[in-house]
């Protein structure tokens, strides 16, 4: 049995699975509803799965609430929410760094480029366009077309739509 009191890392893990089936959830569906359960699910899996107990799987579930706060930030056209899911990746990467899991880094930067994105299209802001472009950039350090093609494929993507966003802002 995975209570929280008898296993609590075991408890978030169930927790953290359940924010991933929402947020699956969430993506096909047109309200709000599932992704709000999934970003509760992520936060109480995150009281038993600190930085000190558990960094790795505490970063994966801060990366997994800030994708799962970019999508109600694009569907409620929240900035608030936005800003949220650039802070959960921020906090990702201090754990998912280059060095110590190159792909987990490139991931949360790509993610982390995908808020800023949102951001910057919501509230008109070339600056944040810029920081999305910075973090596709770095993504593309760690995702290569050669051992990473999809991944590679789908950030070069993102990255051309900032870049071409960025042009647009700038000609108005």
């Amino acid at each position: 049995e995975r209570t929280r009191q008898r296993s609590p890392l075991d408890w978030a893990a169930t927790q953290s699975n359940l924010g991933n089936a929402l947020f699956s959830q969430g993506q096909r569906e047109e309200g709000t509803t599932s992704l709000k359960e999934a970003v509760q699910a992520y936060q109480a899996a995150l009281t038993e799965r600190t930085r000190e107990r558990a960094p790795l799987e505490w970063a994966m579930t801060q990366n997994n609430l800030g994708n799962v706060l970019r999508a109600l930030g694009e569907r409620e056209k929240s900035s608030q929410r936005l800003y949220s899911a650039i802070e959960a990746c921020h906090e990702a990467l201090t754990e998912r760094t280059q060095e110590r899991s190159p792909l987990a880094w490139a991931m949360t930067q790509n993610n982390l480029g995908n808020a800023l994105l949102a951001l910057g299209l919501l509230e008109n802001n070339v600056a944040r366009l810029k920081e999305a472009e910075h973090s596709y950039i770095d993504a593309l350090k760690g995702y290569t077309q050669e051992h990473t093609p999809s991944d590679w494929a789908a950030t070069t993507r993102n990255l051309a739509i900032t870049r071409e966003s960025i042009a647009r802002q700038q000609e108005n």
